[in-house]
């Protein structure tokens, strides 16, 4: 049986409970936190893409639970541990918001199937935590149930009509919208599957608050610092108390729990090629089907998939 990524290296006295060695053994590795930290960002802005994912592949998402649910208490080693993927967050949202939306605009289908490419193609990572293990009438169904819930999510987000919200009237009451929505998108970004970008779309706020990134916006309408920083208190507060959740259920129920994250990190394929953005894209072919971008976005998932599969392969073979 393959050994389970990131075991524990040690039982803390206190408490009884794993600890994790958070030095990076080497330059190479604080190099693969900052690039899951890029995807971290990137998530922010592209449905479907999940940071913890890569998290998985990179044999570092147990650390990443353990960092944030241990920052006060290990305040220094957890920030060490933590600093890369924070820039590399910094990054992922600012080439998100500059490179990667501006594509989007351009060939929405072509891009988005190249990440459901790079998802499907890293897929092999998340079951690897589930190998050897025996699959139960109950494990089963909660892979069934993990996949259901992000596409339950698009579908909600597609049928529900919300219209765009507008930030710059937001009453007291929005403001509290907006910490639970910081909240849920801190559950998106350590729940490997499900999509921020979905929940922000379920409540009409994605699109505004990606147009709000604008110096003529904060000039206009400067009350949308009090918005961000509801999101941020809010997410950050998620980050915290989710990490925490989610390592306690790794540690009593791996299996079912990895079970249940595999058909997340499936399901999330699909909601990629169907939630309210790509939607709207479809409409737009109309008569003029555009076939040169479907061509393209079939290539692009294929060498997605080849491309993601070979990395997870090489990070088998090396962390053998």
């Amino acid at each position: 049986m393959q050994q389970n990524e990131q075991a524990p290296l040690a039982l803390a006295d206190d408490d009884k409970k794993p600890e994790f060695d958070l030095s990076y053994a080497d330059k190479k590795e604080a190099v693969k936190g900052g690039v899951l930290g890029v995807f971290i960002g990137l998530a922010v802005i592209v449905p479907g893409v999940s940071g913890s994912a890569v998290a998985i592949i990179f044999k570092l998402y147990e650390k990443l639970l353990y960092a944030f649910g241990n920052i006060f208490k290990q305040f220094k080693k957890c920030v060490r541990f933590l600093l890369p993927i924070a820039i590399g967050g910094v990054i992922g949202l600012v080439v998100g918001f500059i490179a990667v939306q501006q594509l989007i605009d351009l060939v929405r289908f072509a891009i988005v199937a190249l990440f459901a490419g790079l998802m499907l193609g890293s897929f092999p990572a998340v079951t690897d935590q589930i190998r050897g293990e025996k699959l139960t009438p109950c494990r089963a169904l909660l892979f069934a149930v993990g996949m259901a819930l992000p596409i339950a999510f698009s579908v909600i987000s597609c049928n529900i009509t919300t219209g765009d919200a507008v930030l710059a009237n937001a009453q007291w009451y929005h403001y509290i919208l907006f910490l639970a929505l910081g909240y849920a998108v801190a559950v998106t970004q350590l729940v490997p599957g499900l999509s921020a970008t979905a929940i922000l779309m379920m409540f009409g706020y994605f699109t505004p608050l990606v147009a709000s990134i604008s110096f003529t916006y904060w000039g206009e309408n400067p009350m949308i610092f009090a918005i961000y920083a509801c999101l941020i208190v809010g997410f950050v507060a998620g980050l915290l108390t989710v990490s925490k959740g989610m390592s306690k259920l790794l540690q009593k129920r791996r299996a079912p729990t990895f079970y249940t994250v595999a058909g997340m990190s499936l399901g999330s394929v699909i909601t990629m090629f169907y939630n309210t953005e790509i939607n709207s894209y479809y409409a737009q072919w109309g008569g003029a089907f555009a076939w040169w971008e479907l061509v393209l976005g079939i290539v692009l998932f294929i060498g997605g998939v080849a491309a993601a599969y070979f990395f997870v392969r090489y990070e088998r073979k090396h962390s053998a």
